[in-house]
């Protein structure tokens, strides 16, 4: 059965339905994952750490810069070319260069020119391939079956012949009826992927923003163990009078808890990365700028970042100041804690298995029979040919929409944590070298 429907009314329905507004900010999502981007050094930079003990603070080499995209080394294994190699070549961090090029007038060129080199119009490389094997038979057994034209423009009685010998076809109507609930499948997929990406982003913006504040509040406060309010007796109980400030004290006490914030963060990123690309790294790190006993407690720990959490605890107890002014320091643990334990969340649960795997099974029935029914809408091209590159370009834009959202499902293989934690590390190491209160003059 052939339909009289152009042959573009599938595509067009298909593509309304899923192009929402947020759909749009998951493609431009994907065009950060997909395009060759230079190297970004955001989180790049070289700080000199806090030196607490000489004898075992080392300088670690920074890995939080990446390129975009597949490696450009020819000795790079095929492993890291796409699929879950490739993901450690999507952490870039933008700066203002980047940003420059990701808007440039032509970006469409760029995206188009590495088109090939996309790992995730790779990954699904099995699924397209099955799809046009399923066109070519569909286009091959017509022709047998329903006859065919020559190059020379010659028409050819078919050469397979028999009652059941038919020529093979559905109507077009089918696919274009249920094509709106696929888009919004697809749609409501590639969203719900983006807002766990960008749940993720968040946690550790707040990871970012709240070890500063702790860091500048203890530095700030550091040594004024007097009543806040102006000598007011609080709870009946004088206040202690502030003590003179040693300064080689608070450079250790004050290093503490920068250690031990960059020890939480840095610990934080093990727990959300695979162990077999992250755990020597964390350990030599570790090693190198605790001591010994502090990084044998955490290594050991059988949930490391609580532990490191705890130790925070311990360096902002010791600290002299007012109790009420390090109950404002806990504050930010507490926040840490949440964001440790919805990164958690959103490790171990992903959207509901039955969601996912309907919606790719329906994709797959329904690009697997496409090809029959687009058999008759390309009957003004050379035996109906054209309809095998059409189903192909079908194929690999829906099941790159897809391909995109299962990759963006699980954010923190993909989240530059590396250059978060370095950058953590480097801010908080330059907070708690300020002079700070007592030593202004």
């Amino acid at each position: 059965l052939q339909s009289t429907l152009p042959h573009r009314t599938i595509i067009f329905n298909l593509f309304i339905a899923a192009l929402d507004t947020m759909l749009f900010r998951c493609m431009a999502a994907f065009a950060v994952l997909a395009a060759a981007a230079p190297t970004c050094e955001a989180f790049s930079t070289n700080p000199t750490p806090l030196v607490i003990k000489p004898s075992t603070q080392q300088k670690m080499p920074s890995k939080s810069t990446l390129f975009m995209g597949p490696p450009t080394d020819p000795s790079a294994p095929a492993t890291d070319l796409y699929g879950e190699g490739s993901r450690k070549y999507r952490r870039t961090v933008y700066t203002h260069d980047q940003w420059v090029k990701h808007r440039s007038p032509d970006r469409f060129v760029n995206n188009l020119s590495t088109l090939f080199n996309s790992g995730i119009y790779k990954n699904v490389g099995k699924e397209v391939f099955a799809t046009t094997s399923v066109a070519i038979f569909v286009w091959a057994w017509n022709m047998l079956a329903g006859g065919y034209q020559d190059l020379a423009g010659v028409t050819h009685d078919p050469l397979l012949q028999g009652e059941w010998i038919k020529v093979v076809g559905l109507p077009l109507q089918a696919f274009t009826t249920v094509s709106p609930s696929l888009g919004l499948l697809l749609a409501f997929r590639t969203n719900s992927s983006y807002k766990r990406w960008d749940e993720a982003r968040k946690f550790w913006g707040l990871n970012i923003n709240h070890t500063r504040d702790l860091n500048r509040m203890a530095t700030a406060w550091y040594g004024n163990e007097g009543n806040p309010w102006d000598g007011t007796e609080f709870a009946g109980a004088p206040s202690p009078e502030a003590k003179p400030i040693d300064p080689a004290e608070r450079q250790y006490l004050l290093g503490q808890v920068s250690l031990m914030t960059w020890a939480f963060v840095r610990s934080m990123k093990r727990h959300l990365s695979p162990p077999d690309e992250d755990e020597e790294d964390y350990i030599a790190e570790m090693k190198s700028r605790l001591t010994p006993e502090q990084a044998d407690a955490i290594i050991s720990a059988a949930h490391r970042p609580n532990r490191a959490l705890y130790d925070l605890s311990v360096a902002i107890e010791k600290l002299p100041m007012h109790f009420l002014r390090k109950d404002e320091l806990n504050k930010n643990l507490s926040i840490f804690e949440d964001t440790l334990g919805g990164s958690e969340r959103l490790l171990s649960s992903p959207i509901p298995l039955f969601y996912s795997r309907h919606t790719a099974r329906f994709l797959s029935t329904w690009l697997l029979l496409l090809p029959f029914a687009l058999y008759g809408q390309f009957s003004d091209s050379w035996n109906h040919i054209m309809m095998i590159p059409a189903t192909a370009f079908i194929s690999v834009s829906l099941f790159g929409i897809e391909e995109l959202a299962t990759q963006l499902e699980e954010p923190f293989t993909i989240l530059p944590m590396q250059g978060f934690c370095d950058k953590i590390g480097a801010n908080c190491d330059e907070i708690v070298g300020w002079r700070g209160q007592g030593l202004d003059e």
